[in-house]
């Protein structure tokens, strides 16, 4: 089997700030046609930033989808044509007020691949030192530093709900374990 679709039509149902709607007629590898429902988004980043006293940077935000504070990594939008890393960096820095050193890929994710195309990108860093932190004019958060250890316990007892932060913890303590 070939396992790819092709795309024989496609119409914008929505075309948001941050998203895009479409619906596509694709072709399968059998001959058939089906309808697909695909959500566009420009993708985004997750920095797992790490103290000297082994403490992982998390930042406390209300999220409108589900009407609840949420605890997670920095994290944010790329804009089209960002470099990932460097969107990170900038990211850690607005969120936290902290600059990361020795920065290292932890991977990409597809959150909802059935419908939607987002990927984020994840790192992992050391913090060199505090800046001040740089919010923007719609962002309200509280920054909070949990051990490492403490917060592979939370995503483990389903105190952590978001993915990105689930997977950046889990693979951050695989890394210092595989390299201390």
């Amino acid at each position: 089997m070939k396992l790819f679709e092709k795309t024989l039509e496609s119409e914008t149902i929505f075309d948001g700030k941050v998203i895009k709607v479409v619906h596509d007629k694709v072709e399968l590898e059998n001959g058939s046609t089906a309808m697909r429902e695909v959500v566009e988004h420009p993708g985004g980043v997750c920095v797992a930033a790490l103290t000297e006293k082994n403490e992982l940077l998390f930042v406390k935000q209300f999220r409108y989808p589900y009407k609840e504070v949420t605890l997670e990594l920095p994290a944010g939008k790329l804009e089209k044509g960002q470099n990932p890393l460097e969107n990170g960096k900038r990211e850690l820095l607005e969120e936290t007020g902290a600059v990361g050193r020795e920065y290292v890929t932890l991977g990409k994710l597809y959150p909802s691949p059935g419908y939607c195309g987002e990927i984020i990108h994840l790192y992992f860093c050391k913090i060199d030192r505090f800046e001040k932190q740089r919010l923007d004019e719609d962002e309200f958060l509280n920054v909070l530093r949990i051990p490492l250890d403490t917060a592979v316990q939370m995503v483990l007892n389903n105190e952590i709900p978001d993915s990105k932060t689930q997977v950046a913890v889990l693979k951050t303590s695989a890394l210092i374990k595989n390299y201390s």
